[in-house]
């Protein structure tokens, strides 16, 4: 699980309640018809702009910026390693028995134990590592539409304030609800834009690079391994995916 999402989340509302109640009343900021706007406004604007699979299919892909599943590059670059040894002393079908919890990889260790060609190998797994690339960097797309949209909509709240307080100047009593609707909206549009929206698109692209550069490093040791490459090969090979910083030494 990654705590730094929910801990930024939760620092930033905290620290706007706080401003809020310190301030005064905190039910002064809640207006349901500026909710409306912007939320409303967000959410079918989103819709305008993708198709509904993919906007329903980005609830799951944003739950990555919240739970990683992500295994290490370097527990992966271990475990190939044992693999590759493995393969090299008992053959391809004792991998058959090796417990491997990454669905990718494990994938990939199926394929080889079943004599697929290391070209045909190639080609199904970058295809996998493209179509999951793909699905992240249209989840990260749509966020950052809405966040896009949602200050938009602020803007628009705030106009039907301005126009509602305009047509009731004669009203004085009218004033202050319609003055509240214009600047709430722009109040709530900025949070959900940057608060939620935007971030969590920035850390879903963040996800998709880490999950790219793991699932690459499994390819090409999935590939040394079925090619019957030696594995201190395969380890060189494998740390060239791996920072300086959390490379280990590994005997062949």
């Amino acid at each position: 699980m990654d705590i730094a999402t929910v801990v930024g989340v939760v620092i930033c509302m905290v620290l706007v309640m706080a401003s809020i109640v310190l301030g005064g009343d905190p039910i002064m900021f809640v207006n349901i018809p500026s909710a409306l706007v912007v939320i409303g406004g967000t959410i079918g604007a989103t819709l305008v702009r993708n198709p509904l699979a993919s906007v329903l299919g980005t609830i799951g892909i944003v739950m990555k910026t919240i739970s990683s599943t992500i295994p290490d590059p370097s527990e992966l670059n271990s475990k190939i390693l044992d693999m590759s040894k493995t393969a090299r002393k008992e053959g391809m079908l004792a991998l058959e028995s090796v417990q491997i919890d990454y669905a990718f990889l494990s994938k990939g260790v199926s394929l080889c134990v079943d004599g697929v060609e290391i070209d045909t190998i190639r080609t199904i797994l970058q295809t996998d590592i493209d179509n999951t690339s793909a699905r992240h960097k249209r989840g990260a797309a749509i966020l950052e539409g809405a966040g896009q949209a949602a200050p938009a909509f602020g803007m628009i709240g705030t106009l039907i304030g301005l126009v509602q307080m305009l047509a009731a100047l004669d009203d004085p009593a009218a004033i202050g609800p319609a003055m509240a609707v214009a600047l709430l909206t722009t109040l709530y549009g900025a949070l959900i834009s940057n608060v939620l929206c935007l971030p969590m698109s920035d850390k879903l692209k963040v996800r998709a690079e880490e999950e790219e550069l793991s699932m690459s490093l499994c390819l090409e040791g999935i590939a040394g391994i079925a090619s019957g490459v030696h594995p201190a090969s395969i380890d060189h090979q494998l740390k060239a995916f791996i920072p300086p910083s959390m490379r280990t030494d590994e005997a062949a």
